[in-house]
């Protein structure tokens, strides 16, 4: 009786209390700050594929045009360097300097090799004089042998010694002619028309065999290299016109001609290689430096 009791207790206790229904929401995340929200939005298909690292760009149709992006370069580039050890003088020449061949630009200290010279030249003239002697012995003894007047043995030594006296006077020749050449070795000049491009020493400073002391660039032709796709193979051309403008000069158009058309596809680009050639007579354009380029699309 007392167990019936309780569990009516208990079931009157339970019908009281308030009947809770689950429920599930979702919350929404708080919107992020300006700032940052542009970052927030993954970048579309089309951009990450147009951002390839590493690719040259290649040209693009534009109706009957091929429009590319291309660099100058200098088509002969010139690193001089000193043939025999020395201390730098003088220099004629800094960087940007405008230089033609043949022209001196740096020096190095000649004085004893020139104080070398006079004396190796004062040796030719001492050895030609003891030739000369020597020269006219000899043919007094000639004369005196066709007569049987003197012994074999006698004419024998003039022969010798007017041998030796003239081996001696090309010795002192070439000693000259040596030091001459160290003289002019001395002296740096520009093997091209061009630009100087570095200047790696200063006066003063010593250079060692073949130290690298300037270098020139070739600005007269300048070549200008680019890439159009594989389709237009077959009608890119050797001496087809080629118009580039620059920032430097934004309403000059400059005018050059196709020299080489690569013969190899790239697999990556599906691109060939094209070579053109600028006269750049007035020195205006610049190695290094970009350009946009259009040629027709034939």
């Amino acid at each position: 009786m007392k167990r019936m009791f309780a569990l009516l207790l208990l079931t009157a206790a339970c019908s009281k209390q308030p009947a809770t229904q689950a429920t599930t929401t979702t919350a929404e995340a708080p919107p992020l700050p300006a700032d940052v929200a542009s970052v927030s939005t993954p970048p579309a298909a089309s951009e990450t594929t147009a951002a390839t690292a590493g690719e040259a760009p290649v040209a693009q149709a534009a109706g009957d045009k091929i429009i590319a992006t291309g660099e100058f370069v200098a088509p002969t580039r010139s690193e001089l360097a000193v043939k025999t050890p020395g201390r730098v003088a003088r220099i004629f020449v800094q960087e940007g300097t405008r230089v033609t061949k043949g022209q001196a630009v740096l020096e190095l200290e000649s004085d004893y090799l020139r104080l070398n010279l006079r004396r190796a030249e004062a040796d030719v003239a001492r050895a030609k004089a003891m030739e000369a002697d020597a020269a006219r012995d000899l043919e007094r003894k000639k004369d005196l042998i066709a007569k049987d007047s003197i012994p074999r043995a006698t004419f024998d030594r003039s022969q010798a010694n007017y041998d030796q006296a003239s081996a001696g006077r090309q010795s002192a020749e070439a000693q000259a002619s040596l030091l001459r050449q160290q003289i002019s070795d001395a002296t740096l000049r520009s093997p091209i028309d061009g630009v100087v491009a570095e200047k790696r020493t200063d006066v003063g400073q010593r250079l060692s065999d073949n130290s690298v002391a300037l270098v020139i660039v070739q600005t007269s032709p300048l070549k200008l290299r680019f890439r159009v796709p594989e389709r237009y193979l077959a009608t890119v051309a050797k001496g087809d016109e080629v118009k580039a403008t620059v920032d430097p000069y934004p309403n000059d158009v400059f005018a050059g001609r196709v020299t080489t058309v690569g013969g190899v596809i790239d697999p990556a680009t599906r691109s060939l290689a094209v070579e053109t050639e600028f006269a750049n007579r007035d020195g205006r354009l610049k190695p290094g430096l970009f350009a946009r380029v259009e040629m027709a699309a034939k």
